[in-house]
Order: structure tokens, then sequence, then C-alpha cells
């Protein structure tokens, strides 16, 4: 079982688990329907949000195909939580993982997701022992297309009208980073603070 150690400090941002008081935080942008729209989920009411959040609060760690660890993106200084980011992790065996995020949209445009992504990245390969970290998108979302290519993902597939998603087919873009890929990036050299 692998569990990061937190907290994890980047030059803007606290990486940590989520707790009970980042509900307001989280329900901000969870609620935004420009959040969801390329998502699975729609705007989430304040139930809902709690839901996920309770969802989030419990994963905590990585142990077992399937398992999803849920890190919230704080801004130093006691800022809000901006991002939530997950670690999934697809195959043991395979040392396969999935990056997943969501940012408040109120803070793009300022490098912030990038930030945090590649300390989640950081997590995946040199925490866990990955091998291989994927993402996906739909290919209309291109700020989170721009947001892999930035962490130095190299776009692997284009699925071509794959999904029936909102009402209209669709494609998804897969990205991928190898753990090679990742130690010979100027990311992986260039660390954090704990």
């Amino acid at each position: 079982m692998f569990t990061p150690p937190y907290p994890i400090i980047t030059p803007r941002l606290v990486l940590r688990p989520f707790t009970e008081a980042d509900l307001d935080d989280l329900h901000a942008f969870q609620s935004l329907p420009e959040v969801t729209r390329y998502l699975y989920w729609d705007a989430r009411t304040r139930e809902e949000t709690k839901a996920a959040l309770d969802r989030k609060i419990a994963g905590v760690s990585l142990a077992a195909d399937g398992d999803a660890l849920s890190v919230a993106a704080a801004l130093t200084g006691g800022g809000p939580v901006i991002g939530d980011l997950t670690l999934f992790l697809r195959s043991r065996e395979h040392r396969q993982g999935e990056i997943g995020f969501v940012f408040n949209p109120a803070y793009q445009g300022l490098g912030l997701a990038t930030e945090a992504a590649r300390e989640v990245l950081r997590i995946g390969f040199e925490g866990v022992g990955l091998h291989r970290i994927h993402g996906n998108c739909d290919a209309r979302n291109i700020p989170s297309a721009r947001l892999m290519e930035r962490l130095g993902m190299r776009l692997e597939a284009r699925l071509v009208e794959n999904e029936f998603f909102a009402g209209a087919w669709s494609d998804e873009l897969v990205y991928a980073m190898l753990a090679r890929e990742w130690r010979a990036s100027p990311a992986a050299s260039a660390g954090h603070r704990a």
C-alpha cells in the first residue's frame, strides 16, 4: 500500500488529503456546469458534492487495482481548495495508472493545474513506481488536452466517435507518459519542497 508523504508543497500550492472542511471549496466549482461539461457527472448539488467528498476522504492510499488516490490542491497560506486531482491504480501487475483533474475555473490560466498535476505524476512514478500513466479527455476539452501536453504527456490515440456523450458522438484523446520519459523530463529533476 502506498500513501503519499503529505503535505506536498509546491511554490504556490499545498497538496494534501481532502477533509470535511473542504466541502464549500469543492462545491464552489463542482456545482458549475462549465466545469462538468466534459465529465461523466453533471453539476452537483451540495448533497452530491458531500457524497463525492466522502469518497475522496476515503481515497488516501493505493493498494489494489481500481483504487483511487484523491488529492486536494489548496493555495498556500491557508487558501481555498482550488483543485481536485486523482491518481487511479489501473494495474499493479503492469504498473499502470491514470491521472484525472478538475480545477476551479477562477484559477485557470495561472499554471496552477500544471503545478499540481506534475506532483501527482511524481507520486505515481516516484512513489508508487508506476511504469505508465495515462489521461483521457473529450477531444473538445482543449484545456485538459493542453494541460497534459504541458506535463510532457504524449498523444497516443484519438478514439473517433467512441462515446455518445451529452447527446452527441464525441472523440476521446488518450495521452500517456512512461517512467523513463518522466525521469528525462525537466519536471522530474525540479523536485518539490516538503
